[in-house]
């Protein structure tokens, strides 16, 4: 009566009574399967054996009593951990080698808190605080100041200037008249309220105006053509006997013909060339 054997698919040594290892519906001993198939352990370099457990982070294995820290060689076994240039650290060590320290109380800030950064510098998110008020800023505006930070609020309680016109803060900008701070949106003509920011304008009564509107309301009239004549513009004009003109606009009222630098006679309220003035 003949008996079946059972073999190891690699070494044919019999495994009855044996220890073996079943891998894709083929047994293996212990030997042979740890020869062809145990992972290579990182830390020792020695095969990961079928009596040991295999940890394994990114294609990478480890003997459990080799999946230590690279700094303090704790057990990293069931414990977070980081990765660093290939080693693996458990987050005390990371935190103390790599991660970036608070600006105000000089401790670590731990990976996964929140915190906030500035031109290089990191802080706790309760350690970010306004200078004048004491309160985190957190994601709110701030503004720096001589290696301070303030929330906007206090800023502008603090530091900026009130705007002569609406009487609210002016942080950005602005311009000054008379000595006065306005926001350049708040600095307008008294009489069409067009802003003056960067165009040319005059005042009356310490009042600023456009030139349209100074002219319009102070500008004496040109008997030509009644527009008002301002010099605010460079133009030219002509005065005679308490009435202006122009200088395009100082022609005989007959033939037309330009009267600057000329002789002119009067009629009545008319002036004319002196040939015009003949013929009358």
């Amino acid at each position: 009566m003949s008996t079946e054997r059972f073999d190891c698919h690699y070494c044919k040594d019999s495994l009855l009574g044996k220890k073996y290892i079943l891998k894709e519906d083929t047994q293996y001993c212990t030997k042979c399967y740890e020869n062809l198939f145990a992972n290579c352990c990182e830390e020792c370099s020695t095969p990961i054996g079928c009596n040991s457990k295999d940890l394994s982070y990114k294609d990478r294995h480890w003997h459990e009593n080799c999946f230590k820290c690279a700094k303090c060689s704790r057990s990293l076994v069931e414990k977070a951990f980081a990765a660093k240039d290939e080693l693996l650290l458990c987050t005390e060590c990371y935190s103390h080698e790599y991660s970036s320290k608070c600006t105000t109380c000089k401790k670590t800030v731990m990976p996964g808190s929140r915190k906030m950064e500035y031109k290089g510098n990191s802080w706790h998110e309760t350690c970010f605080l306004c200078q004048r008020c004491q309160q985190p800023i957190g994601t709110k505006s701030f503004i720096p100041k001589e290696n301070s930070y303030y929330c906007v609020p206090c800023f502008e309680k603090q530091f900026a200037y009130q705007c002569c016109a609406c009487k609210k803060a002016i942080t950005t900008g602005g311009v000054t008249y008379q000595d006065k701070p306005w926001h350049r949106e708040c600095f307008t003509c008294i009489g069409c309220k067009r802003q003056l920011a960067g165009q040319r304008f005059t005042s009356r009564e310490n009042y600023p105006y456009c030139l349209d509107c100074f002219s319009n309301l102070y500008a004496k009239k040109c008997v030509g053509c009644t527009k008002p004549i301002t010099s605010l513009a460079g133009a030219k004009y002509v005065s005679f006997e308490e009435r202006q003109w122009h200088s395009e606009c100082f022609i005989c009222m007959h033939c037309s013909v330009s009267l600057v630098g000329r002789g002119f006679l009067t009629q009545r309220d008319d002036i004319l060339c002196t040939d015009c003035g003949r013929e009358k």
